[in-house]
C-alpha cells in the first residue's frame, strides 16, 4: 500500500472528548430505521440503563429496492432530537444528500457517511466543510487505500474529526452479509491515529456469531463496535434479522464488561 495515500496521524480534539476510549470500549447501537416514538423510548430506555453513550437512528435510509421503506427523514431527525434531550445521548445518523447536510446538523451530533455514499465526492467535500463528526463506512466494493482517500477528502476540506467504520466488504462469500476485513483495522491503527469502530451488524447481517466476532475485533483495541438494537426486531421497518433484542443486547454488554 502507498504511504503516502493513506491519512496523516492528526490530534483530534472535539471530537477526542466525545468519542474517548477509558476502561470500555464505546458503544454505538440503536434501530436500523427511525420508526415512531414509542419504538425509539423503549430503546432509549433500555440503551441508558447499560450507559450507552451513542445512539444511532436512520432517517434517511439509502435501500436496494426503490419499494422498501425509505426512512421518516426529517420527521425522524426531529424524533431523535427528542431521545437526545431527553436521555442526553450522542446521536449518530447518516446523511444522504449534501443539501440536506447544514439542516442535519441541528438535530444529530455525529453525521454518518454509508456505505453506499464513500465515493459521494460532493457529499464528502460538504460535510469537510463543517466542524461536525463524520462518521465514514466503508465502501462495500473499496479497497483500504480507496476508503483512506475518501477520508482525505473529508479532511481537505479541513474537518478533522473523522471516525472510520469499518462494515466488511463484499466477497463471493455468502455466509454472512458481507466479509469483515479485519486486517483493514490492524493497518489503519498502524498508520493513522484516527479512531476506527466495527460495525458489526452490517458486516455478519445474523445475530448468533456477533459476540464471538465482537470479541475478536475488541483484540484489536478498535475504538468502538456498531450494534443494531430494536425492542422487537421481527417487526421492523428493515434488517430485521441483524437487530438484537433487548435480551441479546444485555447479553452482549455482559460478554464486553468481561474483558473490560
Amino acid at each position: 500500500m502507498d504511504k503516502d495515500l493513506l491519512v496523516n496521524k492528526l490530534m483530534i480534539k472535539s471530537l477526542s472528548e466525545m468519542f474517548s476510549l477509558h476502561e470500555k470500549v464505546n458503544i454505538i447501537a440503536g434501530p436500523c430505521s427511525v420508526e415512531n416514538v414509542d419504538q425509539l423510548e423503549e430503546i432509549a430506555k433500555t440503551l441508558k440503563k447499560f450507559n450507552v453513550k451513542f445512539f444511532r437512528g436512520g432517517a434517511f435510509k439509502p435501500r436496494t429496492s426503490p419499494y422498501d421503506f425509505q426512512g421518516l427523514g426529517l420527521l425522524g431527525l426531529e424524533m431523535l432530537k427528542e431521545i437526545k434531550e431527553k436521555y442526553g445521548f450522542f446521536i449518530v445518523s447518516e446523511v444522504m444528500d449534501p443539501r440536506y447536510v447544514e439542516e442535519s446538523m441541528k438535530y444529530i451530533d455525529i453525521i454518518q457517511i454509508g456505505s453506499r455514499n464513500m465515493q459521494n465526492f460532493s457529499l464528502l467535500k460538504e460535510v469537510g466543510k463543517t466542524n461536525s463528526p463524520v462518521l465514514l463506512k466503508r465502501g462495500m466494493m473499496a479497497t483500504l487505500n480507496e476508503y483512506l482517500l475518501a477520508a482525505e477528502y473529508i479532511l481537505k476540506e479541513g474537518n478533522r474529526n473523522i471516525i472510520l467504520c469499518e462494515r466488511g466488504i463484499r466477497t463471493f462469500e455468502d455466509s454472512t452479509r458481507n466479509t469483515l476485513d479485519i486486517s483493514s483495522i490492524a493497518i489503519i491503527k498502524r498508520y493513522t491515529s484516527l479512531p476506527i469502530i466495527v460495525d458489526l451488524s452490517h458486516s455478519l447481517g445474523r445475530k448468533d456469531i456477533i459476540i464471538p466476532i465482537a470479541k475478536a475485533v475488541l483484540a484489536l483495541d478498535v475504538d468502538g463496535i456498531m450494534v443494531e438494537v430494536h425492542n422487537n426486531p421481527e417487526s421492523a421497518l428493515s434488517d430485521s434479522k441483524q437487530q438484537l433484542n433487548f435480551e441479546e443486547f444485555e447479553n452482549l454488554v455482559e460478554n464486553i464488561d468481561r474483558i473490560y
